[in-house]
């Protein structure tokens, strides 16, 4: 993804918190000041992985795996996530394997 960066404190829980890198979409922002929430980012993983296994429930493989790559981005004031070509060559990589019963 093309943009400026930025590192931004982000809120885990109401005990932890950690500074994120993530891409400007919207343009020119001040979130120096605010603390941004990770459930835009952890929402995008429950997501996907639930979208995922239901698949996989559909299909019943004996054994899968799924890589996916997010990046963290900033958009309107709000941490979102964006799918991303990771090291492999898709942006999703998915194993399915079936043993004979």
């Amino acid at each position: 993804m093309q943009g400026m960066s930025q590192i931004v404190p982000v809120v885990i829980n109401e005990k932890k918190s950690l500074k994120v890198e993530a891409t400007i979409l919207g343009g020119d922002q001040d979130i120096s000041s605010n603390l941004l929430s990770f459930d835009g980012v952890t929402d995008a993983i429950e997501d996907i992985s639930n979208s995922v296994v239901e698949t996989f429930n559909k299909i019943k493989p004996d054994k899968a795996s799924v890589e996916f790559g997010l990046e963290i981005a900033l958009e309107s004031g709000k941490l979102t996530s964006v799918l991303v070509k990771g090291s492999g060559k898709a942006n999703l990589k998915v194993t399915l394997e079936w043993s004979k019963s």
